[in-house]
């Protein structure tokens, strides 16, 4: 009888020894979650400050490239406007194409001739190339006809710009090199339509911009990724 009372008791010990060590265990492996979550979150933490300071970089690079551009153009004989805001060059189609028509005109080879090394010297030669995602060249049109219409007519008008730029008779040959795998073209029809001070629409509707892009996507799509939104 002594016997199977020493079996019991030595049974509940073996029982007590047990639990107390099962809690033990999760209590290591919780304490190991905590310790990876915090040194996830120290991870990121860091990822998401370098972030900041990348897109504080790319916001300055933005607001002193306008300022180059301001003072390369604010005094020139070309007829240009800078939009303040994005930096897109803008000047009216009169100085490039005849009414109606995607043929550049005689004139227009010495204006892009003149303009286009001296905007891309600001853009690619400053400090900035590392910085530029894409070089748009933009045709935008007025409200005569349709928008299809217009929409070919500003197509059109872009690649002509872009197709001489290109070619070999545009007198700066090594632009082209920088310019390969930046450029676009781009036609918008009337659809970004101008407006006079008091909100009547404008004449020069009929435009060209030439615009620039930052690599500021890349660092929003780096951001989304790091607040766990990564697009499948």
């Amino acid at each position: 009888m002594i016997n199977k009372y020493k079996k019991l008791f030595k049974g509940e010990q073996e029982e007590g020894h047990f639990w107390p060590s099962f809690t033990d265990l999760l209590t290591v492996i919780l304490l190991c979650f905590i310790l990876i979550f915090i040194i996830m979150m120290v991870i990121k933490s860091f990822q998401i400050e370098e972030m900041k300071r990348t897109i504080d970089q790319i916001m300055g690079v933005r607001v002193n490239l306008i300022q180059d551009l301001n003072e390369e153009f604010n005094e020139s004989t070309l007829s240009i406007e800078i939009d303040e805001k994005t930096g897109a060059l803008i000047f009216n189609t009169d100085i490039l194409f005849e009414f109606d028509a995607a043929v550049l005109k005689p004139e227009a080879f010495k204006f892009l001739d003149e303009f286009v090394p001296a905007y891309l010297d600001v853009l690619l030669e400053s400090g900035y190339e590392e910085y530029i995602s894409e070089i748009i060249i933009e045709g935008h049109a007025d409200q005569h006809g349709s928008y299809l219409y217009n929409l070919e007519l500003s197509q059109q008008r872009a690649f002509s710009v872009a197709e001489y730029i290109l070619s070999d008779e545009f007198p700066y040959k090594n632009i082209k090199e920088h310019l390969i795998d930046k450029l676009t073209v781009n036609g918008r029809s009337y659809s970004e339509g101008r407006t006079d001070a008091a909100g009547n629409y404008s004449n020069q509707a009929s435009r060209v911009e030439f615009k620039f892009r930052l690599k500021d996507e890349e660092i929003l799509e780096k951001t989304r990724e790091l607040l766990g939104g990564r697009s499948q």
